[in-house]
């Protein structure tokens, strides 16, 4: 039997994540600080519900703990930046064994400010942790880039896998063949790009993690931009009609469930902000959903409530994290459990 990404909603043995440490996302000793205590809320929740398994630079096992508390495990080991979802692996399992894919990693596409010594050998360590074969991969790719509904079907987005900075060369045709042999998915749905604000300092290019997820086999959420004045206003509707569009790799006409995005369309210094619900947290009984302190959060979490009626949603403010170039979704990598 070949392997195959479980949807994020099935059981997870645990949730692996990676530590701020200093490095050119955070500039200062300030946002250093605020960043750590952005990760640290989102373990904490994610605690809630299953183990959490920390991964720190040296020495910084004890400030860690500090804002952890005792119930987070830590594990060192040297890294350049902190986002689990796109440094870390993708597990996979055949049914019976997990293995995790080790994807090329360039630092969201080799960008000046990047750096990937460290962080591109992190899937292989983390699959050593687990007890897990890792599978080489030759595609440059990245656990937000990518998301699946478990019954054969992917979202990926052309200014990703086929940008320039990933995989010079790389066709259409190569790309979904990659993926489907190491995900086990049989259909790509392609959007061409992401969102207006992922495309500027420390963004990634267009991850797919912020624009849609598959809630389960067959629906889709998206973000839905619903003032003009912002930009993604327009990229939304022609996601949505995209979406609404398309069939999932079993035949089903998608259902798209559309997400309002939050109030607020620009940050302190005047650019288009990419705050996104979208980059929400499945984890075993529970949706842990980005806050922005925006009347928009409890629209949200009510949608999300009444998609997952089992689930307890767990709001954490998440202004912090997007200021790094990612949510919550990015900093969180599922095991699955077999």
């Amino acid at each position: 039997m070949s392997f195959r990404m479980p949807p994020e909603w099935a059981p997870h043995e645990r949730t692996w994540m990676a530590w701020p440490g200093p490095n050119p996302t955070f500039t200062n000793d300030e946002e250093l600080a605020e960043a750590r205590a952005a990760w640290a809320s989102v373990a904490r929740a994610v605690r809630r519900f299953e183990p959490v398994t920390m991964v720190h630079g040296p020495g910084q096992g004890e400030p860690a703990r500090e804002l952890l508390g005792p119930d987070v495990d830590l594990v060192e080991c040297e890294l350049d930046d902190a986002w689990m979802r796109d440094i870390g692996p993708t597990f996979v399992t055949d049914g019976h064994e997990l293995a995790a894919v080790d994807w090329e990693f360039n630092g969201w596409g080799a960008q000046d400010w990047a750096r990937w010594e460290h962080d591109s050998k992190i899937a292989r360590h983390v699959a050593d942790l687990a007890g897990v074969p890792a599978l080489s991969s030759a595609l440059v790719n990245e656990g937000g880039a990518i998301h699946v509904d478990g019954e054969g079907t992917v979202l990926l987005t052309e200014t990703v896998q086929l940008g320039a900075g990933r995989n010079p060369g790389w066709t259409r045709e190569q790309v979904e063949a990659e993926i489907h042999a190491k995900l086990g998915t049989t259909k790509a749905i392609w959007l061409p790009h992401g969102l207006t604000g992922d495309y500027g300092v420390y963004g990634t290019q267009g991850h797919v993690d912020i624009v849609a997820a598959f809630a389960r086999p067959g629906t889709v959420l998206v973000h839905s931009q619903r003032d003009p004045a912002h930009p993604d206003h327009a990229r939304s509707q022609e996601y949505i009609a995209l979406l609404r569009a398309q069939t999932d790799a079993k035949g089903r006409r998608l259902e798209v469930v559309e997400i309002p995005a939050p109030t607020v369309l620009k940050d302190e210094d005047g650019d288009w902000v990419d705050y996104s619900y979208i980059n929400h947290y499945l984890c075993n009984g529970g949706v842990v959903l980005c806050a922005f302190d925006d009347p928009g959060d409890e629209i949200a979490a009510g949608i999300f409530r009444r998609l997952f009626p089992e689930r307890t949603v767990t709001l954490v403010d998440a202004r912090t994290i997007f200021a790094g170039g990612g949510g919550i979704h990015c900093i969180t990598q599922q095991q699955p459990k077999i």
